[in-house]
């Protein structure tokens, strides 16, 4: 816990990491907390009319001065340039957040439009599979224009999965982040339509497993297990109900689960035997379910999840593709609950991926209501991340401010030109 103390603005420094006791609204401040770089900051610390400011001593570069009386206060024209600086700063910034809460709004209602279709053409793949699967090719071609026509592309965290949702919220992420890689390792449209696909389907065939089964808290039996690693041969069962469904897709449902030394299932194939198809969807699979597990106490975050793939499955999954998936998504995911160098702590909402080393990030300010909570650009604000740390590890009004996701979804839209 940071060590703070109230002080009086006669004693502050060039160097004090400062919390002011006033409303965001009512400084040209771009934070409530800060850190002091220059004397001029200082000077319109002290015309705010406020006496007394909270230095953090732990994060101050030196120690607030002893009190003592100042000298002629700088005439405010001086101030007059800084003032009009940090205030048009501000309004940028203002209408920065406005134009990101744009953007993210688009992109949630594509992907409510996506998931929409998504849960329409899984009900219909019993009764009319046929309409499911033209529906479904729809769907993916009408993805892949978007990221194929799209450079600046901007990886947003979308809100939490509704209850029972699961299936549709996991195998729409899967299939969108299957795209988005093979869009970055330079797959052509008919490659990145055919992951798409089988992305789409990869999990259907738990449809033909009982509820009570995947549902079941206690310890699965060696049967149930088996049972259940039937899925993927389920899952082509169902599709193939139909013979419109695109066969290059096909093995993307059939062996999602299998892994390059031939411990996965359900047929323990090699990686000879695998097509790059497969291989993908294996890596993106198992960072979605890293994330999300059956057992939710054991859910990773998502910057722990691309460690843990990265350490502990050599020789399983395409070491290429894990690197690629960890390019793509940034050392910092969106869904990651960070602390930055100013101090605050933040959950990041989205990445631009030619951008990843600079996230945008969602700030926790206790003077800033919740609904209008500073969404900021790293790399325009000159900070960066410490650490990332569990959503658990926060304080509970920190923790309710920020909402992290339970389920970590991603969807894509273009950043805007400013």
């Amino acid at each position: 816990m940071s060590k703070s103390c109230k002080v009086h603005v006669n004693q502050l420094q060039v160097g004090n990491f400062v919390r002011l006791p006033v409303a965001w609204k009512d400084h040209p401040f771009l934070f409530n907390s800060f850190r002091v770089k220059q004397e001029a900051q200082i000077q319109l610390i002290r015309s705010l009319g406020i006496e007394h400011v909270f230095v953090d001593l732990d994060r101050s570069d030196v120690m607030p001065l002893q009190e003592q009386p100042v000298s002629m206060s700088a005439p405010a024209k001086d101030l007059a340039p800084l003032i009009d600086e940090l205030d048009k700063k501000k309004q940028e910034q203002i209408e920065q957040l406005k134009k990101m809460r744009r953007e993210l709004g688009k992109t949630e209602q594509e992907f409510d439009r996506s998931l929409a279709k998504m849960r329409n053409l899984i009900n219909k793949l019993r009764s009319r599979p046929l309409n499911a699967i033209q529906e479904a090719e729809e769907l993916i071609q009408d993805i892949t224009r978007q990221l194929l026509a799209n450079e600046n592309l901007v990886l947003h965290l979308m809100g939490d999965a509704k209850k029972d949702d699961g299936i549709y919220y996991h195998s729409l992420n899967v299939a969108v982040l299957c795209m988005l890689l093979a869009k970055e390792l330079g797959w052509d449209r008919a490659d990145i339509e055919a992951i798409g696909m089988g992305a789409l389907f990869h999990d259907v065939g738990k449809l033909k497993v009982p509820a009570q089964i995947l549902k079941k808290q206690v310890g699965l039996t060696a049967p149930e297990i088996n049972f259940i690693k039937q899925h993927p041969n389920f899952g082509v069962e169902f599709v193939k109900l139909t013979d419109t469904f695109p066969e290059a897709a096909l093995p993307v449902i059939t062996n999602h689960h299998e892994f390059l030394d031939g411990s996965g299932y359900p047929k323990g194939l090699n990686a000879k035997d695998l097509c790059p198809l497969s291989q993908l969807v294996a890596v993106v699979n198992e960072y979605d379910t890293l994330c999300h597990p059956d057992n939710i106490s054991k859910a990773k975050t998502p910057y722990a999840a691309l460690g843990y793939l990265f350490k502990n499955y050599k020789g399983k999954l395409n070491s290429e593709f894990v690197g690629q998936l960890i390019r793509m998504l940034g050392i910092y995911p969106p869904g990651s609950v960070v602390e930055l160098t100013s101090g605050q702590f933040g959950m990041v909402m989205a990445v631009n991926i030619s951008k990843l080393l600079f996230p945008r990030i969602m700030v926790y300010d206790a003077l800033v209501p919740k609904d209008q909570a500073p969404i900021i650009d790293l790399e325009a604000e000159g900070l960066s991340i410490v650490r990332c740390l569990p959503p658990a590890a926060l304080p509970e009004k920190i923790f309710n401010y920020l909402n992290p996701r339970e389920r970590v979804t991603y969807f894509f839209g273009q950043e805007s030109k400013s």
